[in-house]
């Protein structure tokens, strides 16, 4: 299996090390210590051996970071993990919900005038050093670049990644990657940038039509390069890692040790392209001590990433009808076995990977599966592991977020299902999250609008009954690349304009801790929207094209809570989804997909 149990982190390891770091803090007379989870490529996926923030505090989430003074230690966390931090810290660690509180009000709070704050410049972007900067200047308090200090007492710590890169095939990129470079090398030199630095491994990954294996779960390498306006570019990696691409690459790119990056620095010849968002802030110091000029403005590779092409669109449209199939498969084997009460989490995941792998196309899960039944479905970002184990009981609900990485396309997919009758307020809790989901779909606005402006469309029913969620209604997904993909998002705090070719998930959801927890979630991409009489005809219009066809569990719907046009677009999805997944599966789960997908 991809996926495995073991536990990933013990509470009761936090204090030593708690007390280790502060060892290392007073004799590299620090006041405190900023301890993020990253790693010096600023991508949203680390290594094993970059797991610093998870080794320290025993906290496994995707995001957040550590503050550590000598008398303190916050765990900084956002409304995805407030469930899960809690079993996860000891006591000596607090945790503080960002981004309401943030790190320099934190620090200024808990810290005096001429103390000293330490940190790696490697793990923090340019742009979070500078805010840093110039709220703790004011206050007397000095940031200090430094070694990194949990790497002086993290004695077995894993060896960094060293899998060999990939080549990515055209027949599924859709564009050659000299065709990329030259597009992006032009506007570099319309723009007067001379090279750009890149260090996302999403980044460098699209950009060269590469794969890699540094990261669990996603496909990409981790490397630094160097974009140049003539679309040469330089690539730097651990030594071995494109033993077998030379000729993939071409003449054009040149790859060298990573080692070698930060010295070739000073030879440059600016203005340099920086993105302050994804720069380490080490990287900026060793081009500013140089005296080489920069220009501040986006990775050049984001939003050209995001744009998805006709073939990696249809490719991404082909991966779901096949993963839709096997997750069909999987939910009339669990409507089947549930309510026999011998199944638990871990079954459902191994289980749900098992009618996956049948597709002989799947390469790895896209992330751990999320299996929570009853109070873990309330876990935003669960993981079962041999220890939290829960039987799948009836009379409770059953949440299963999970997806699948393809060579044609990534997958994303939550549903919701109750194993017998569902406990009290669950029906009507589903319908509203389902209500929100169906109005991102059906969503038309105009050229411009961004994710920030459609995430309260998505909300509204729920806001109705005085109920909300505490994470984004989407972010951007890749093609066999990150299943977390920027800079497209449906936020509150999202402002890039959607464009066509982006994919995004559309996951409203409602948590009701120690009781239920309700998700459900489609991928859907950007497209064009066919114009309507009375419309403006100088106004172009976008929507959404649904990528994801699986029923919704009709039993958790409450018809009489829904709109005449909620309901034709519940039951034309079914039939759409009967249409499509029919003739894929066969026997006892075409039976259970006939039933499943009815007409409310």
């Amino acid at each position: 299996m991809f996926q495995t149990f073991d536990v990933a982190s013990r509470p009761e390891q936090g204090p030593p090390r708690l007390g280790l770091l502060r060892e290392e803090m007073a004799r590299a007379g620090l006041d405190a210590v900023l301890v993020p989870r990253s790693d010096a490529y600023q991508g949203e996926y680390v290594a094993p051996s970059d797991e610093r923030l998870a080794w320290l505090t025993g906290f496994t989430g995707s995001a957040g970071f550590c503050a550590v003074t000598p008398s303190l230690a916050g765990v900084f966390i956002d409304g995805r993990y407030r469930v899960q931090v809690g079993a996860q810290v000891a006591e000596v660690f607090t945790p503080v919900h960002w981004p309401e509180v943030k790190l320099a009000d934190w620090l200024i709070e808990h810290l005096a005038e001429g103390t000293v704050v330490g940190f790696d410049p490697w793990l923090h972007s340019v742009e979070e050093i500078e805010g840093l900067t110039a709220k703790l200047s004011n206050k007397g308090i000095t940031l200090r670049p430094g070694e990194n200090l949990i790497d002086r007492i993290w004695t077995d710590r894993p060896a960094p990644p060293m899998g060999c890169f990939t080549a990515y095939p055209l027949e599924h990129a859709g564009e050659s990657h000299e065709g990329k470079r030259a597009r992006l090398a032009d506007a570099m030199r319309k723009a007067g940038q001379t090279a750009a630095i890149l260090t996302l491994p999403d980044s460098i990954a699209w950009l060269l039509n590469i794969r890699g294996r540094d990261t669990e779960r996603n496909p990409v390498p981790q490397a630094f390069a160097i974009l140049f306006d003539d679309a040469t570019c330089e690539l730097y990696c651990r030594e071995g890692k494109v033993a077998d691409l030379h000729d993939h690459l071409g003449p054009a790119v040149t790859v060298h040790d990573e080692a070698d990056f930060l010295g070739r620095l000073p030879d440059l010849t600016g203005p340099v392209r920086i993105d302050p968002k994804s720069l380490p802030e080490k990287v900026r110091t060793v081009l500013a001590g140089a005296g080489v000029a920069l220009a501040r403005d986006a990775d050049p590779c984001l939003l050209p990433k995001a744009r998805k092409n006709a073939t990696e669109i249809a490719g991404t449209r082909t991966a779901h009808l096949r993963d839709a199939a096997a997750m069909v498969n999987f939910l009339a084997w669990l409507d089947a076995e549930a309510p026999k009460g011998a199944l638990t989490e871990i079954d459902v995941v191994r289980s749900l990977e098992g009618f996956r792998r049948a597709t002989n196309a799947l390469l790895d899960i896209s992330f751990e599966t999320i299996s929570g039944a009853g109070p873990h479905g309330a876990i935003v970002h669960y993981r079962v592991s041999e220890e939290s184990n829960r039987p799948v009981n009836a009379g409770e609900l059953l949440l299963v977020d999970s997806g699948g990485q393809y060579l044609d396309g990534t997958t994303d997919i939550t549903r919701t299902v109750t194993v017998g009758a569902p406990p009290a307020d669950a029906v009507a809790c589903y319908t509203r999250v389902l209500q929100g989901m169906v109005a991102i779909s059906r969503a038309r606005f105009p050229k411009g609008v961004a994710g920030q402006h459609l995430d309260a469309l998505a909300r509204f029913p729920l806001w109705t009954a005085g109920l909300d969620y505490d994470h984004g209604t989407g972010h951007g997904v890749g093609v066999y690349l990150s299943v977390h993909e920027g800079p497209q998002r449906i936020s509150r705090i999202s402002d890039v304009a959607l464009e066509p070719g982006m994919i995004l998930s559309n996951e409203p959801g409602y948590y009701r801790e120690g009781a239920f927890g309700i998700r459900i979630e489609n991928l859907i991409v950007v497209t064009p929207a066919l114009a309507l009489p009375g419309g403006d005809a100088h106004r172009q219009m976008l929507g959404f094209e649904t990528l994801t066809w699986v029923p919704f569990d009709r039993r958790l719907i409450d018809p009489s809570l829904l709109s005449q046009a909620e309901r034709d677009w519940i039951d034309g999805y079914h039939a759409e989804v009967l249409v499509r997944i029919g003739p894929r599966v066969e026997g006892t789960a075409r039976e259970w997909l006939i039933s499943a997908t009815a007409p409310l």
